[in-house]
């Protein structure tokens, strides 16, 4: 339980679903867990779960579109522990499902402002601590639909898109300063987002939310949609030092849903 011993783990959107799990399971392997978040109820949640079950967390309120409250953030880390070991860029949001023509320009924006600026001003802001310390590592949450295509949500395809490439080039960019960064490409896990797209999914069909579950649970070979824990210790694999020679690489966690 010490894959990840003293690190200090910022892990962006950690206040639920997939980010809740990978700063637990951070912090049950030793690191210092970084919870942040805009809603401050949920991260002091997170962290006194954490700390119950022996591990170590702070939280910090973090809209990840405001640059200066992203600078504020890594700035406070950096001086209460003299490094940031790890950022896990996984805050984002799902945006409008309707074809690419219905989405105004402000809802286009808004998806590529959190899930792609976002995820730059962070980097932006770790990288030069890492850099100076001449080690890290970086994980862009990306999506099964950073690489395959589906007929919806377009806006948030686009962004996971965006951020599988941010991560090959963040990768070349900073090998020389000894930090990796991969991409984690999640398939349907079962969170608030996955929940609320089959609720309007039901709404629209008739369909009960129990029986489009089954439908997702039979698209993939291994007969079962996944948990955010199944997210979690993929990433705990690619920052720890198990990972040293993997830098630039995608990690699918789907369940086979990819392969058919």
């Amino acid at each position: 339980m010490e894959r990840v011993k003293g690190k200090v783990a910022i892990v962006t959107g950690s206040t639920y679903g997939i980010g809740e799990a990978i700063a637990k399971v951070l912090a049950k392997e030793g690191a210092i867990a970084i919870v942040t978040g805009r809603t401050e109820k949920e991260g002091l949640r997170v962290i006194e779960e954490i700390k119950v079950s022996g591990g170590e967390a702070e939280y910090y309120s973090l809209d990840v579109t405001d640059e200066m409250r992203v600078k504020t953030v890594a700035s406070a880390v950096y001086d209460k522990h003299g490094k940031i070991d790890i950022l896990v860029n996984n805050a984002g949001i799902a945006g409008p499902n309707k074809p690419t023509h219905e989405y105004t320009r402000e809802e286009w924006e808004q998806v590529f402002d959190v899930n792609v600026t976002g995820a730059f001003l962070c980097t932006k802001h770790v990288v030069p601590y890492m850099q100076k310390q001449k080690s890290g590592n970086i994980i862009y949450i990306s999506s099964i639909y950073g690489i395959v295509g589906a007929p919806d949500v377009p806006a948030y395809h686009a962004t996971k898109a965006a951020n599988r490439v941010m991560a090959k080039i963040d990768a070349l960019l900073y090998a020389r300063d000894n930090i990796r960064v991969n991409s984690v490409h999640p398939g349907f896990i079962l969170t608030p987002m996955v929940e609320n797209f089959l609720k309007e999914q039901s709404a629209k069909s008739g369909i009960s939310i129990e029986e489009l579950k089954k439908g997702l649970d039979t698209m993939h070979p291994i007969g079962h949609i996944g948990e955010p824990q199944d997210i979690a210790y993929g990433v705990l694999y690619l920052v720890s030092d198990e990972a040293k020679f993997v830098t630039g690489s995608e990690l699918i966690i789907d369940g086979g849903y990819t392969t058919t």
